[in-house]
């Protein structure tokens, strides 16, 4: 009952006028950042930083979350209706949601998106509210061994993104980690895979330049082709009535998903080593395998929109908590955002909770109020994304290879990255022409640079004995579980190639 009345005085005031002000201009702030390529949370929280100076530092870390809650609603947009993903957290959506609007249901896909962002979050608001100390101290028991088993488990869940053809998505994951293991070593420090010694390889290959260069130049490559230069815009169309039958699809076909995202992304968000971009990569895979029918996702299935949204949003208060008990932060916008505590003299850690109870517990009220905002303010807009699809495609081919390249520009101000991004715009659209899926290499150059520094480190803790990953109380289960997810696909295929031998035999 202590902390029902301790969250009921942090939502009075987080409505006080200022707070409830700054709750709305953050969130509608956030939500056009988040849609803008390249920018994200990270650059809206880092750019908006020095203007909370002008209120008191309760009210202003309540501003600043608001801006993180808006643009992991807002990166949903641009991957929905552009094609490009707005931020990394919202590639995954992309492969489903573009789809959607291409098929003249864009409203169902920003709907779904919308919706599954407002579980996610309230559920992640949930568990902060009531196991915030319980699940600090099992984020702080995840050492090397632990974070390498979740990677691989997020690996093995992403083996039936490129249906049957497991070859391909095997080679898919190797371009993948082969990518993300361009610039310098984290251990020796050692350059490596720089590609003719040319210095821009040395700071590696930046996550979000192959996204928008893949899902931004590529999706409008493929299109062009597809289209063979005829102008053409979508049927989507808008009323309130659409809305309501869109809500309802979504939830009929959504509630899977948005169960696995908010609970999974919750979990991967606590963990420091990770954040909302695997926790959303890893929701999709997983809502993909129990899926009655998985072959629809990648074709526009709303649960492929709902499941990496829900786990974004739900990540994002995730990383809140090791900020916030531990002062440890859970993502690169949580390391910002404690920067600014320290700048205003608040000292995160567990005496937090005790010494700065008001601020605390208005910070979590907040989380509440811009969640109940940010589906509002979201909802509100979607008549106008709606709007901007049905420009014909002449139109907007320039218009996305425009703020493909700004927007890559925006996150890395590096012309080099400008020339990865147009050649991995070519290389995904042949890529694509020969059937080869994208989304496991995605995944590989997100989860490689995190994967391969705790494998090295686990075999250093263990001198080179692989048994810790088996031996481990956590790390244990987490990796039998991964092998299994990872051989039962090759187990599958060798049984129907041995039953299609048999049948030709016979």
């Amino acid at each position: 009952m202590e902390i029902l009345s301790l969250l009921g005085q942090g939502v009075l005031l987080s409505l006080q006028p200022l707070n409830l002000l700054l709750i709305l201009i953050g969130v509608t702030l956030g939500l056009f950042i988040g849609a803008m390529p390249g920018l994200g949370s990270v650059n809206g929280v880092a750019i908006l930083l020095p203007i909370t100076f002008l209120v008191p530092p309760g009210s202003a870390i309540i501003f600043l979350a608001a801006i993180y809650y808006g643009a992991m609603y807002g990166g949903a947009i641009s991957s929905i209706t552009l094609g490009i993903p707005g931020a990394s957290t919202a590639v995954a959506t992309t492969f489903d949601g573009r789809p959607l609007a291409l098929q003249g249901k864009a409203s169902l896909a920003l709907v779904t998106a919308a919706l599954a962002s407002f579980v996610g979050g309230t559920v992640a608001n949930v568990l902060f509210t009531l196991f915030a100390p319980v699940l600090a101290a099992v984020a702080l028991s995840f050492g090397p061994p632990e974070i390498f088993a979740l990677m691989l488990l997020a690996f093995a869940t992403f083996v039936g993104l490129g249906g049957d053809d497991i070859p391909k998505t095997i080679l898919s994951i190797c371009l993948g980690l082969v990518l993300g293991s361009v610039g310098f070593d984290q251990i020796s420090g050692a350059p490596r895979l720089v590609l003719f010694d040319i210095s821009g390889f040395l700071h590696g290959i930046n996550f979000l330049v192959l996204a928008i260069g893949v899902y931004g130049i590529g999706e409008m490559l493929w299109t062009i082709e597809q289209t063979r230069g005829e102008v053409t815009t979508t049927t989507a169309r808008i009323s309130v009535r659409g809305m309501l039958s869109d809500t309802r699809e979504s939830v009929k076909r959504g509630w899977k998903g948005t169960a696995i995202g908010s609970f999974l992304g919750f979990f991967v968000g606590v963990l420091p080593a990770a954040g909302a971009t695997p926790g959303s990569l890893m929701s999709y895979g997983v809502a993909k395998m129990v899926a009655r029918r998985p072959e629809e996702f990648g074709k526009g299935h709303p649960g492929g929109v709902a499941a990496p949204e829900a786990a974004n949003n739900s990540a994002s208060t995730g990383a809140m908590l090791p900020m916030l008990t531990l002062g440890i932060p859970g993502s690169p916008t949580t390391a910002i955002l404690l920067g600014g505590m320290v700048i205003w003299g608040l000292v995160p850690g567990p005496r937090l909770f005790v010494d700065e109870s008001e601020f605390v517990w208005g910070l979590i009220g907040s989380f509440y109020v811009s969640n109940v905002v940010a589906v509002a303010v979201n909802l509100a807009f979607i008549p106008l994304f709606i709007w901007m699809l049905r420009m014909p495609f002449t139109i907007l081919a320039p218009m996305i290879f425009v703020l493909s390249i700004v927007g890559g520009y925006a996150a890395t101000r590096d012309m080099h990255d400008m020339w990865l991004i147009v050649i991995f715009g070519f290389a995904a659209f042949f890529l694509r022409k020969f059937d080869y899926p994208l989304a496991p290499a995605v995944l590989a150059i997100v989860l490689g640079p995190i994967a391969e520094p705790t494998l090295r480190q686990s075999l250093l803790l263990s001198s080179g004995d692989p048994s810790i990953f088996f031996t481990r109380p956590i790390a244990g289960p987490i990796t039998i579980a991964a092998l299994v997810l990872i051989f039962l696909p090759a187990i599958k295929l060798l049984r129907r190639g041995r039953g299609k031998t048999m049948a030709d035999e016979g």
